[in-house]
């Protein structure tokens, strides 16, 4: 606790006023003890104040400027306070997981704030814009009130999405992306909370035209889906009929998903009952990068996800069959200034390369449309 002489009133913890003691001292080239002294303080309080750990009062301000031969405003001004960012209302998506003080990522779409859960990696917090503080009135309150940044909003389970959002940031665009199933991310499109879903239902040509008209589609890239198992494939995995044997627990995919679907269609085609298979009906992973941590972490022996997503624990792979994964968005879409960036990055020679060598995607088709 600092020293002071009977007379002084504490007011520590005041943190509008700026002190600029320390520099006018210097300037006048008046030690320290010599002004404690003029102010009838301790030099402990004198570096307290230069510190801004100690506020003075009136009676010592004015001996400390008349000491410095200043003014008082020259010694000590008010900070500039900022005012505390808004509340805005805001639609999360994954509302039920959103508790009070949930971090999100905001972007604008169209003229309704979409609020998205922002994951934190095992290494460090996530980055967001907001934090939820309301959720049951869809209430955020926002970190900053800066609009000034171009944002997309993606929606969907493609692993590969942070190589398009490191490099749309060379673009000046920023892209929040909502990790959801196929089928959820057409259903957030057709509500216009996305700019662009990713798809990799089957449904003819394109999955869109089944689900709203006014859409348009393009290839984003052809992956690659099938077992993910440990490193080794200790378990001998090599179709789905090996996931119906003893000892082989299967980290499943929520209905809904491309990849709940791929496993359901090799079930049939094999003869074999969902309910044989070890973890099937267990608590879903909800993305093929969750599903395939948990093989990882050896809380399964296997799932059903894409190559990339094994590639990025070092697991094993055994190819099922091949998808397309298509960008949807609304035609009136095409004319944000954004989305032509995306557009323009999905051209980039150095995007396609890093989505072949990275993610193992075939890029031939990328950036065609569709529809």
């Amino acid at each position: 606790m600092v020293s002071t002489k009977r007379g002084d009133t504490k007011e520590a913890g005041d943190a509008r006023v700026h002190s600029r003691l320390a520099e006018a001292r210097q300037s006048r080239r008046v030690a320290a003890v010599a002004l404690a002294r003029a102010a009838g303080v301790t030099r402990q309080t004198i570096y307290a104040i230069e510190a801004g750990t100690y506020v003075p009062n009136t009676a010592i301000a004015l001996k400390l400027a008349r000491a410095l031969e200043m003014a008082v405003e020259d010694l000590f001004q008010l900070d500039a306070e900022t005012p505390a960012p808004r509340l805005v209302g805001a639609r999360l998506i994954g509302g039920d997981e959103c508790r009070q003080g949930t971090p999100v990522q905001l972007c604008k779409v169209g003229e309704k704030w979409v609020g998205v859960p922002a994951v934190a990696a095992p290494w460090q917090l996530p980055p967001a814009d907001a934090v939820v503080a309301d959720p049951a009135r869809g209430l955020v309150q926002r970190l900053a009130e800066d609009d000034r940044e171009a944002r997309l909003l993606v929606a969907g389970c493609d692993p590969a999405v942070s190589v398009l959002s490191r490099h749309l940031q060379r673009a000046s665009v920023q892209l929040v992306a909502a990790a959801v199933n196929s089928s959820v991310a057409l259903d957030l499109l057709r509500e216009r909370l996305v700019h662009v879903a990713g798809t990799h239902l089957r449904a003819g040509p394109s999955p869109a035209s089944a689900r709203f008209r006014g859409a348009a589609v393009f290839v984003f890239a052809v992956w690659e889906e099938g077992i993910v198992t440990a490193r080794g494939n200790p378990k001998e995995l090599r179709d789905a009929a090996g996931l119906a044997r003893r000892g082989v627990r299967l980290a499943n995919r929520e209905a809904g998903s491309g990849a709940r679907q791929l496993l359901d269609r090799a079930l049939a085609a094999a003869g074999i009952d969902s309910g044989r298979i070890a973890g099937y009906g267990e608590p879903p992973a909800a993305g093929h990068l969750p599903a395939a941590w948990r093989v990882y972490s050896g809380l399964a022996d296997c799932c059903i996800a894409t190559r990339s997503a094994a590639r990025a624990f070092g697991l094993d792979f055994v190819p099922l069959e091949s998808n397309r994964y298509d960008l949807v968005l609304r035609t009136e879409s095409l004319q944000i200034a954004a989305v032509g960036r995306l557009f323009e990055t999905l051209a980039e020679t150095a995007v396609r390369r890093e989505l072949e060598m990275l993610c193992g995607y075939d890029t031939r088709e990328t950036g065609r449309r569709l529809l």
